[in-house]
């Protein structure tokens, strides 16, 4: 296990896994003799996040420690995002290009497999276009089908590709034809490399970040409620004063010199942010929270 302590260049150095990670934390080359906590702390990276990541992508630990740091997580998911849309995809269907199309052109196979390519591309834009919408659940159990795509494009390649190889009369093969193939076996490693990419990337998102932003977003919901709940308004609590007292929604426009189509508005307000819908348990927060006098109510 990975430890703050560590210098970043051994982690660098030993762990391919960990390269990848590493740039989607915005952590650069040159690091020196630095610890990771040194590094992490010169970019602005929460070291316990980047070593839960980098952990469990070497060594498959899933016990997070409780101080993950959210905004650390959304950064490194962006960059993660970024890296495929914008570099690997794209990047890897030049090279597919390069390496099929010199087939023989009367197949329409190397346009099929293209073809295959880009619908595979399509539907990790709309796997991420969900994520960064935060709509976690719609697709999380798509990534095995995404992933699959990769498998059945480099099945095509192996079992069907027509080839473009042609032997010269004392049996060698062009030099045109030999880059050729080199490409073609270039890709065929890039394809396997992007699949095993984005499946970790995938496994990596279903185990520590879709929990902890989950976690999140329940943490922030109930502290956006409680703070719904404390924070009524000085005319809320005029009117919930009034209610308590038991007068009714035209005495309490009278009183306040308001509408009663206000009284009602405020009143509905009240009993959102107070989760309180009977007068009885309006009158125990009003006591509760020093908004009435027990004797005004006798």
């Amino acid at each position: 296990m990975y430890k703050g302590t560590d210098k970043i260049c051994d982690l660098m150095s030993r762990e391919e896994d960990a390269i990848q990670i590493i740039s989607r934390f915005g952590l650069e080359m040159g690091v020196g003799e630095q610890t990771i906590e040194q590094v992490c702390a010169a970019h602005d990276v929460h070291t316990p996040t980047f070593l839960a990541i980098v952990n469990y992508k070497v060594f498959k630990q899933k016990a997070l420690p409780a101080d993950i740091d959210v905004p650390t997580l959304r950064r490194y998911l962006q960059n993660a995002h970024n890296y495929f849309l914008n570099f690997r995809l794209p990047r890897l269907r030049r090279a597919l290009i390069e390496a099929i199309i010199p087939a023989d052109p009367t197949t329409k196979i190397p346009g099929l497999i293209l073809r295959c390519y880009d619908e595979f591309v399509d539907e990790i834009r709309t796997h991420i276009e969900h994520e960064n919408a935060g709509l976690f659940e719609e697709h999380e159990h798509d990534d095995e089908r995404i992933t699959s795509k990769l498998t059945e494009i480099k099945n095509l390649i192996i079992k069907y590709y027509p080839g473009t190889t042609t032997r010269q009369t004392d049996g060698t093969i062009s030099e045109q034809d030999d880059t050729i193939t080199y490409l073609l076996i270039s890709v065929m490693s890039d394809l396997w490399h992007t699949e095993q990419d984005f499946a970790d990337h995938c496994a990596i998102e279903d185990d520590i970040l879709y929990p902890m932003l989950t976690k999140h977003r329940h943490t922030t919901k109930q502290q956006d409620t409680q703070r719904e709940t404390e924070e009524l308004s000085s005319r809320e609590r005029d009117v919930l004063i009034q209610v308590v007292r038991g007068l009714s929604n035209k005495e309490i426009a009278d009183v306040l010199c308001i509408s009663q189509h206000t009284v009602v508005s405020h009143r509905k307000h009240i009993t959102r942010k107070l989760n309180i819908h009977s007068t009885a348990g309006l009158t125990i927060y009003a006591i509760v929270n020093r908004l009435i006098d027990l004797n005004s109510l006798e």
